[in-house]
């Protein structure tokens, strides 16, 4: 008889592969993560400021059916994936808890960890990586952490129930880091670009087409802009501008007082007053 955890782990892969087969996404690494949780579940996803401690969290109004995921900013940009796979395995399983916080090690919060390590290192991705090879070293780890952009520690769960390296290997690996595997294998500067992205707020995509659009349309001003893009009000114009994104100008004739057409203002002063004598 399976037990709990083997149950969970077997359903967090369930859904990840659907959801990779469903999407059409194959077994390649996934690239902007936000963007393709907002394009495939129609849902609104913002990177946020957080305080110590706190990774993501995912809020749904049950009355409309709206769902909102945040994850915070951080210049750990492995973690931040993972993160996000974490609560879009909530949205999928429907982990809804009516506001209380779940317990960290419940099996809700078990299978959306299996699941972001399955959606993020499919095993049939690792395998048309890597190959028939058995005989891998750091170096391999910190090329499957790079191509996938995950953890050294998924890399390693992965590498180790696929059978290319035994569970003290996996251990030593579970306890390596990014930073350094980037920094030993030449990779740092793609590493810290990715860092850089990571610690940046981003706000929701249609929240941002649809701020936008307003001020096109000038009812929304640079500075609203500037917030949601987290820059000054001076930056956003200049990014506005360079893109060719202006707001809208009515053209207003201009007419001369003579033009005007008569008013009659004998509501106001109980007679008739021809407004346009002089």
């Amino acid at each position: 008889m399976r037990t709990t955890r083997a149950i969970l782990e077997a359903q967090g892969k369930e859904r990840a592969e659907a959801f990779r087969r469903v999407h059409h996404l194959g077994a390649q690494p996934l690239g902007d993560l936000v963007a393709l949780v907002e394009r495939t579940t129609g849902h609104d996803v913002a990177v946020l400021d957080a305080g110590i401690g706190e990774h993501g969290l995912t809020m749904r109004d049950p009355q409309r059916d709206v769902v909102f995921i945040g994850v915070a900013r951080t210049r750990h940009p492995m973690r931040q994936r993972s993160t996000l796979a974490h609560e879009l395995a909530h949205v999928l399983f429907e982990d809804w808890n009516d506001g209380e916080e779940l317990n960290v090690r419940s099996q809700e919060e078990m299978r959306a960890d299996a699941f972001a390590r399955h959606l993020l290192l499919p095993g049939d991705g690792l395998k048309e990586f890597l190959g028939s090879t058995t005989d891998l070293s750091e170096s391999d780890l910190s090329a499957v952490v790079q191509w996938f952009l995950v953890s050294p520690a998924i890399a390693a769960i992965a590498l180790h129930d696929h059978g290319y390296i035994d569970s003290a290997v996996k251990r030593e690996w579970m306890g390596l880091t990014t930073p350094r595997l980037a920094t030993r294998f030449g990779w740092l500067d793609h590493y810290q670009s990715l860092q850089e992205d990571s610690d940046r707020t981003r706000s929701p995509r249609r929240l941002l087409a649809r701020t936008i659009a307003g001020y096109c349309e000038g009812v929304v001003s640079t500075q609203t802009v500037a917030t949601l893009w987290g820059i000054s009000a001076n930056e956003a114009s200049e990014r506005l501008a360079e893109a060719g994104i202006v707001p809208y100008e009515p053209d207003i004739p201009e007419l001369l007082a003579e033009e005007l057409p008569p008013v009659d203002i004998s509501d106001l002063y109980g007679e008739t007053v021809d407004s346009s004598a002089s």
